[in-house]
């Protein structure tokens, strides 16, 4: 039950890069779920594929509400160079799991709520350091983008780095 939830907050996590870069799906975010909401928008192709290749979809398309730290496609690219790739071959998939759970929060946390907390436990089961520097918003090394963006099942907070578990 705990890997499907985990699932599920990975493909909310690609779902709100998508949505970061169309301000159409940020208005329309409640009647899609957040697969449908990254899966519309070509600047989370990549969390998308992430997610598929993690067999999350159909855990991101749950009831939720999930919380999901969105990469983009941009965040992704800052990754050394065959990263990306290496990671959605068939034979990394646990450690795909394991990255992209760790961008998903059981729950809905709005921006206003994120700002009075310190961390947050992901689907992966490990701590994400959230921070606030002079309006920042920071999870563990991210910056926070945009946020706020509502889908059916929870909210993409959209990150300009991928997050990675501690070892």
């Amino acid at each position: 039950m705990k890997l499907f939830n985990i699932k599920n907050a990975i493909l909310i996590m690609f779902a709100s890069l998508a949505i970061s870069t169309a301000a159409n799906a940020h208005n329309h975010g409640n009647k899609q779920d957040i697969v449908d909401v990254a899966a519309s928008t070509p600047d989370f192709s990549t969390l998308v594929a992430a997610v598929k290749a993690a067999g999350l979809v159909d855990a991101l398309k749950g009831d939720g509400p999930l919380t999901v730290f969105a990469p983009t496609n941009a965040a992704f690219a800052k990754l050394p160079a065959g990263t990306v790739e290496s990671l959605l071959l068939p034979e990394n998939k646990e450690q795909l799991v394991a990255i992209l759970t760790y961008h998903v929060v059981a729950g809905k946390v709005m921006a206003a709520d994120v700002v009075n907390v310190t961390s947050a436990t992901s689907l992966q089961g490990q701590d994400i350091t959230v921070s606030v520097n002079d309006g920042t918003v920071m999870v563990d090394q991210a910056t926070v983008v945009a946020t706020d963006i509502k889908a059916s099942n929870g909210v993409i907070h959209v990150i300009d780095s991928v997050i990675m578990p501690k070892n």
